[in-house]
Protein backbone atom coordinates (compact mmCIF):
# COMPACT_ATOMS: atom_id res chain seq x y z
CA UNK A 1 0.00 0.00 0.00
CA UNK A 2 2.89 2.37 0.79
CA UNK A 3 4.47 1.63 -2.59
CA UNK A 4 1.19 2.47 -4.34
CA UNK A 5 0.87 5.77 -2.47
CA UNK A 6 4.49 6.68 -3.23
CA UNK A 7 4.01 5.83 -6.92
CA UNK A 8 0.86 7.96 -7.11
CA UNK A 9 2.62 10.95 -5.50
CA UNK A 10 5.62 10.69 -7.86
CA UNK A 11 3.29 10.38 -10.87
CA UNK A 12 1.29 13.45 -9.81
CA UNK A 13 4.46 15.51 -9.27
CA UNK A 14 5.80 14.53 -12.69
CA UNK A 15 2.50 15.53 -14.31
CA UNK A 16 2.59 18.86 -12.49
CA UNK A 17 6.09 19.56 -13.79
CA UNK A 18 5.19 18.68 -17.37
CA UNK A 19 2.01 20.75 -17.16
CA UNK A 20 3.85 23.83 -15.89
CA UNK A 21 6.43 23.49 -18.64
CA UNK A 22 3.74 23.08 -21.32
CA UNK A 23 1.79 26.09 -20.04
CA UNK A 24 4.87 28.32 -20.08
CA UNK A 25 5.50 27.31 -23.71
CA UNK A 26 1.87 28.07 -24.60
CA UNK A 27 2.06 31.54 -23.06
CA UNK A 28 5.34 32.30 -24.78
CA UNK A 29 4.08 31.11 -28.17
CA UNK A 30 1.04 33.36 -28.06
CA UNK A 31 -1.82 31.00 -27.28
CA UNK A 32 -3.04 27.47 -26.96
CA UNK A 33 -3.12 24.96 -29.74
CA UNK A 34 -6.80 24.00 -29.42
CA UNK A 35 -10.03 25.93 -29.00
CA UNK A 36 -10.57 24.28 -25.59
CA UNK A 37 -7.50 25.83 -23.99
CA UNK A 38 -5.69 22.48 -23.63
CA UNK A 39 -4.52 19.55 -25.74
CA UNK A 40 -4.82 16.56 -23.41
CA UNK A 41 -6.50 15.97 -20.07
CA UNK A 42 -6.16 12.98 -17.74
CA UNK A 43 -8.29 12.49 -14.65
CA UNK A 44 -11.13 10.82 -12.80
CA UNK A 45 -14.81 10.44 -13.64
CA UNK A 46 -17.31 9.73 -10.87
CA UNK A 47 -20.85 8.89 -11.83
CA UNK A 48 -24.14 7.51 -10.70
CA UNK A 49 -23.70 4.18 -12.48
CA UNK A 50 -19.98 3.86 -13.16
CA UNK A 51 -16.68 5.54 -12.25
CA UNK A 52 -13.09 5.38 -13.39
CA UNK A 53 -10.32 7.00 -15.38
CA UNK A 54 -10.76 9.43 -18.26
CA UNK A 55 -8.37 10.77 -20.89
CA UNK A 56 -9.35 13.32 -23.53
CA UNK A 57 -7.18 14.45 -26.44
CA UNK A 58 -8.04 17.13 -28.99
CA UNK A 59 -7.32 16.51 -32.66
CA UNK A 60 -6.25 19.30 -34.98
CA UNK A 61 -5.72 22.91 -34.07
CA UNK A 62 -9.02 24.80 -33.83
CA UNK A 63 -11.76 22.38 -34.89
CA UNK A 64 -12.91 21.35 -31.38
CA UNK A 65 -12.89 17.61 -32.15
CA UNK A 66 -11.68 15.32 -29.37
CA UNK A 67 -11.28 11.63 -28.66
CA UNK A 68 -12.13 10.54 -25.10
CA UNK A 69 -11.29 7.20 -23.55
CA UNK A 70 -12.93 5.93 -20.36
CA UNK A 71 -11.83 2.96 -18.29
CA UNK A 72 -14.65 2.43 -15.80
CA UNK A 73 -16.15 -0.09 -13.45
CA UNK A 74 -19.74 -0.29 -12.25
CA UNK A 75 -20.73 -0.10 -8.61
CA UNK A 76 -22.84 -3.27 -8.73
CA UNK A 77 -20.64 -5.43 -10.98
CA UNK A 78 -17.15 -6.84 -10.74
CA UNK A 79 -15.35 -6.03 -13.95
CA UNK A 80 -14.35 -3.18 -16.23
CA UNK A 81 -15.44 -1.44 -19.40
CA UNK A 82 -13.40 0.47 -22.00
CA UNK A 83 -15.29 3.23 -23.80
CA UNK A 84 -14.05 5.28 -26.77
CA UNK A 85 -15.97 8.44 -27.71
CA UNK A 86 -15.63 10.98 -30.51
CA UNK A 87 -16.74 14.43 -29.35
CA UNK A 88 -17.41 17.87 -30.86
CA UNK A 89 -16.79 20.86 -28.55
CA UNK A 90 -18.45 24.25 -28.98
CA UNK A 91 -17.57 27.33 -26.95
CA UNK A 92 -20.36 28.92 -24.90
CA UNK A 93 -20.72 32.62 -25.71
CA UNK A 94 -19.81 35.18 -23.04
CA UNK A 95 -18.14 32.59 -20.72
CA UNK A 96 -14.44 32.09 -21.34
CA UNK A 97 -13.36 28.49 -20.74
CA UNK A 98 -16.88 26.98 -20.77
CA UNK A 99 -17.66 24.47 -23.53
CA UNK A 100 -20.66 22.40 -24.54
CA UNK A 101 -19.91 19.06 -26.17
CA UNK A 102 -21.71 16.10 -27.72
CA UNK A 103 -20.60 12.85 -29.27
CA UNK A 104 -20.95 9.13 -29.76
CA UNK A 105 -18.86 6.00 -29.48
CA UNK A 106 -18.73 2.36 -28.42
CA UNK A 107 -17.66 0.25 -25.47
CA UNK A 108 -16.59 -3.30 -24.59
CA UNK A 109 -16.07 -4.92 -21.23
CA UNK A 110 -16.33 -7.99 -19.06
CA UNK A 111 -18.19 -8.52 -15.78
CA UNK A 112 -18.20 -11.37 -13.32
CA UNK A 113 -21.41 -12.12 -11.51
CA UNK A 114 -24.90 -10.82 -12.01
CA UNK A 115 -27.53 -9.93 -9.43
CA UNK A 116 -31.04 -10.09 -10.85
CA UNK A 117 -34.67 -10.78 -10.05
CA UNK A 118 -36.19 -13.90 -11.56
CA UNK A 119 -39.83 -14.76 -11.38
CA UNK A 120 -41.33 -18.16 -11.99
CA UNK A 121 -44.90 -18.23 -13.25
CA UNK A 122 -47.04 -21.31 -12.72
CA UNK A 123 -50.51 -22.10 -13.97
CA UNK A 124 -52.47 -24.75 -12.06
CA UNK A 125 -55.83 -26.30 -12.71
CA UNK A 126 -57.25 -26.73 -9.25
CA UNK A 127 -60.50 -28.25 -7.95
CA UNK A 128 -62.07 -24.84 -7.39
CA UNK A 129 -60.95 -23.33 -10.67
CA UNK A 130 -57.78 -22.27 -12.37
CA UNK A 131 -55.01 -20.73 -10.31
CA UNK A 132 -52.14 -18.50 -11.50
CA UNK A 133 -49.15 -18.28 -9.17
CA UNK A 134 -46.13 -15.99 -9.43
CA UNK A 135 -43.11 -16.72 -7.28
CA UNK A 136 -40.03 -14.53 -7.54
CA UNK A 137 -36.72 -14.17 -5.83
CA UNK A 138 -33.37 -12.45 -6.19
CA UNK A 139 -30.58 -14.52 -7.67
CA UNK A 140 -26.85 -14.13 -8.09
CA UNK A 141 -24.52 -16.03 -10.37
CA UNK A 142 -20.72 -16.10 -10.79
CA UNK A 143 -20.62 -16.32 -14.58
CA UNK A 144 -18.31 -13.99 -16.53
CA UNK A 145 -20.20 -11.93 -19.12
CA UNK A 146 -18.70 -10.08 -22.07
CA UNK A 147 -20.61 -6.89 -22.86
CA UNK A 148 -20.42 -4.43 -25.74
CA UNK A 149 -22.56 -1.61 -27.03
CA UNK A 150 -23.02 1.96 -28.24
CA UNK A 151 -22.75 5.20 -26.28
CA UNK A 152 -23.88 8.82 -26.61
CA UNK A 153 -22.56 11.75 -24.57
CA UNK A 154 -23.71 15.28 -23.86
CA UNK A 155 -21.90 17.60 -21.46
CA UNK A 156 -20.40 20.86 -20.26
CA UNK A 157 -16.83 21.44 -19.18
CA UNK A 158 -15.03 24.43 -17.72
CA UNK A 159 -11.28 25.04 -18.08
CA UNK A 160 -10.01 26.82 -14.97
CA UNK A 161 -8.09 29.88 -16.15
CA UNK A 162 -5.27 29.93 -13.58
CA UNK A 163 -4.99 26.21 -12.86
CA UNK A 164 -4.24 23.25 -15.15
CA UNK A 165 -7.59 21.57 -14.46
CA UNK A 166 -10.88 21.01 -16.28
CA UNK A 167 -14.13 20.34 -14.42
CA UNK A 168 -16.93 18.72 -16.39
CA UNK A 169 -20.39 17.26 -16.04
CA UNK A 170 -21.93 14.89 -18.58
CA UNK A 171 -24.89 12.66 -19.37
CA UNK A 172 -23.95 9.40 -21.11
CA UNK A 173 -26.76 7.01 -22.06
CA UNK A 174 -25.63 3.69 -23.49
CA UNK A 175 -27.03 0.53 -25.01
CA UNK A 176 -25.54 -2.72 -23.72
CA UNK A 177 -25.61 -6.26 -25.14
CA UNK A 178 -24.47 -9.12 -22.89
CA UNK A 179 -25.13 -12.87 -22.95
CA UNK A 180 -28.07 -12.48 -25.29
CA UNK A 181 -29.70 -9.75 -23.18
CA UNK A 182 -29.94 -6.08 -24.08
CA UNK A 183 -30.40 -3.06 -21.92
CA UNK A 184 -30.52 0.74 -22.10
CA UNK A 185 -28.82 2.55 -19.22
CA UNK A 186 -28.49 6.18 -18.18
CA UNK A 187 -25.27 7.44 -16.64
CA UNK A 188 -24.37 10.94 -15.46
CA UNK A 189 -21.02 11.95 -14.01
CA UNK A 190 -18.67 14.67 -12.84
CA UNK A 191 -15.10 14.70 -14.18
CA UNK A 192 -11.90 16.35 -13.03
CA UNK A 193 -8.94 16.28 -15.44
CA UNK A 194 -5.38 17.52 -15.19
CA UNK A 195 -4.53 19.28 -18.46
CA UNK A 196 -1.30 19.70 -20.41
Amino acid sequence: MKNLSFTFIVFFLLLSGFGAQAQSKKKSSGGSSSSSGYNTGIGLRGGGYSSGLTIKHFLGSKNGVAIEGLLTTEYKARGARLTVLGEKHLGVADVKGLQFYYGAGFHAGAYQGRYYFADDRYYYEGRKGNLYLVRGDYRYDETTYVAFGADLILGLEYKLSDLPFVVGVDYKPYFDVFNGYTGFYNDAAVSLRYTF
